[in-house]
């Protein structure tokens, strides 16, 4: 999809969507709650992944551990609903807004960011938190 002809000013300027791979074939997708604007994941697609989120309207990832394309929510049934797509100023990230339905985390938590870090008695410890 990188169109490698695209002078900087047209990549960051234009309308011609050419998302920038890594040396890996992967973007980062950082995926918001439609409603609340709350970060519910960070994970990366290839292209594939992206093609499928596209036409779909679900959010596809690359699993780097796993070395193969899923969808969200494929096991759980708490797939995340595209709402809209928006690309970085260089195209080598995006941010989705999705509805969720369900828990994004396999842990169960709403959010794959229920902790935060305290380092209030020196040492950094986590502390869960409400997502």
């Amino acid at each position: 999809m990188t169109d490698s002809r695209l002078t900087p000013e047209e990549l960051e300027g234009g309308v011609v969507f050419a998302p920038k791979f890594d040396s890996a074939g992967l973007l980062t997708a950082v995926v918001v709650d439609a409603g609340s604007g709350d970060v519910l994941v960070v994970a990366h697609m290839n292209a594939e992944a992206l093609d499928a989120t596209l036409a779909s309207g679900a959010v596809h990832f690359w699993s780097r551990s796993r070395g193969k394309l899923w969808m969200k929510g494929e096991t759980s049934g708490h797939v995340l609903k595209v709402r809209e797509i928006r690309v970085d100023c260089d195209q080598d990230a995006l941010l989705i807004r999705a509805e969720p339905a369900g828990p994004t985390c396999h842990t169960g938590a709403r959010s794959c960011f229920y902790r935060q870090i305290d380092t209030r008695e020196g040492e950094p410890v986590l502390k869960r938190i409400d997502t």
